[in-house]
């Protein structure tokens, strides 16, 4: 890569940020880009304040440290023409997922990302008709896979961060009674409520008792990401049997369960609730709607699940000549998950962090090895 001297990069700098705050999106028309990156959202898409918005973070990124620009975006990221970026959104219920993907190959996208383990055999399907293309996705379980491989899973120990929100919820209940609002129904899910209810029980113990730990999932399929209506419906009860902190893993649908909070906030209950995969609290607390801030107000912190990281890293290793297929794992150890703490929540939980980032480390060490489903919490080690 040439080096600039100092005057130069501030030069080209001004220059991308003039191009950035155009306010009609300004596509290259002449010049063809070195590399093409295609992405394909989960049901939701832009605008979840969760794991589709990180994904697009990780675009952002990207096109920002590349030169690049993310086509057909309203929020017009224009950094350059060396790198095309570009995502897609699935119809209702999903069904169109393999031909977005496939629509992407097609246009000659060098690498792209499914977000979400619902993509798995879309994958599979297109990356047998495409085997030059590189594709890689969020969450995703194919077996087989090796680094000549075409596709790499990008997985998450979500039970591990979510250990840590646990117990920071075990820590933080005036109530002894905590819940858990998930998504889909699937082993992937499974894992947020297993290692929620691993870190409350392992710092409290009146968290053990049956009953104590709410638990329910929106639905089957993949609207239960999107049906916030639901997430409020289950969290009210949760809050009406007497929980006062729930975390949820149900996409869109947490505004949901945001929302049940809020209006027990107002109706004189001292409650919780807890995001996911990004700042949630932060997210809020940045809306220009004052209603949206006051929302944000009740969100205790997040589990940070960094898909933003791992499109980003997986872009950037792709471009820079380095990639390789099978399989990566981001968990404490790498920062792929943890919990938010901002200017915001911090007063909130600063009481406990001390405690938090300890267990944080006992893991990492594997002095805590965090349960992924509910056989192993069956038998998972309590102190």
């Amino acid at each position: 890569m040439k080096k600039f001297t100092v005057g130069i990069l501030v030069a080209l700098l001004a220059v991308s940020l003039v191009l950035s705050g155009c306010s009609q999106p300004s596509q290259p028309s002449t010049t063809e880009p070195k590399y093409k990156i295609g992405l394909v959202f989960d049901i939701g898409g832009r605008g979840d304040h969760s794991f589709n918005d990180s994904a697009y973070n990780g675009l952002v990124r990207l096109a920002e440290e590349f030169k690049g620009y993310i086509k057909d975006d309203p929020d017009n990221v224009n950094y350059g023409t060396e790198v095309e970026l570009k995502y897609l959104e699935p119809k209702e219920g999903g069904q169109d997922r393999e031909q977005l993907l496939r629509t992407l190959a097609e246009e000659g996208y060098d690498l792209i990302f499914g977000i979400g383990f619902m993509f798995t055999d879309p994958m599979i399907n297109v990356a047998k008709d495409f085997p030059d293309t590189k594709f890689a996705i969020v969450d995703g379980s194919i077996e087989g896979l090796n680094e000549q491989s075409n596709i790499v899973c990008l997985n998450f120990k979500q039970n591990e961060g979510s250990f840590l929100v646990g117990a920071i919820a075990g820590l933080k209940t005036n109530t002894n009674k905590v819940g858990f609002v998930g998504g889909m129904q699937s082993t992937l899910i499974e894992q947020f409520e297993v290692g929620y209810k691993a870190g409350a029980m392992y710092v409290n113990p009146n968290l053990r008792q049956a009953g104590s730990i709410l638990s329910q999932y929106i639905g089957t399929t993949g609207d239960a990401f999107k049906d916030p209506a639901r997430g409020t419906e289950i969290a009210s009860t949760f809050l009406n049997q007497g929980a006062d902190i729930i975390y949820h893993a149900s996409g869109a649908s947490g505004a949901g369960v945001f929302q049940a909070v809020y209006d027990a906030y107002k109706n004189g209950k001292d409650v919780w609730a807890i995001g996911v995969d990004s700042d949630q609290g932060l997210v809020y607390k940045s809306s220009d709607d004052p209603e949206q801030q006051a929302i944000g107000d009740r969100i205790l912190t997040s589990m940070l699940k960094r898909v933003d990281t791992s499109v980003y890293l997986t872009g950037k290793e792709f471009m820079e000549g380095q990639w390789k297929g099978g399989y990566r794992d981001f968990g404490l150890d790498v920062e792929g998950v943890g919990y938010a703490v901002n200017d915001y929540n911090r007063s909130l939980i600063e009481d406990v962090m001390p405690q938090v980032d300890e267990l944080k480390q006992k893991i990492i060490n594997g002095e805590i090895v965090v349960p992924t489903n509910n056989e192993e919490l069956q038998t998972f080690q309590l102190p």
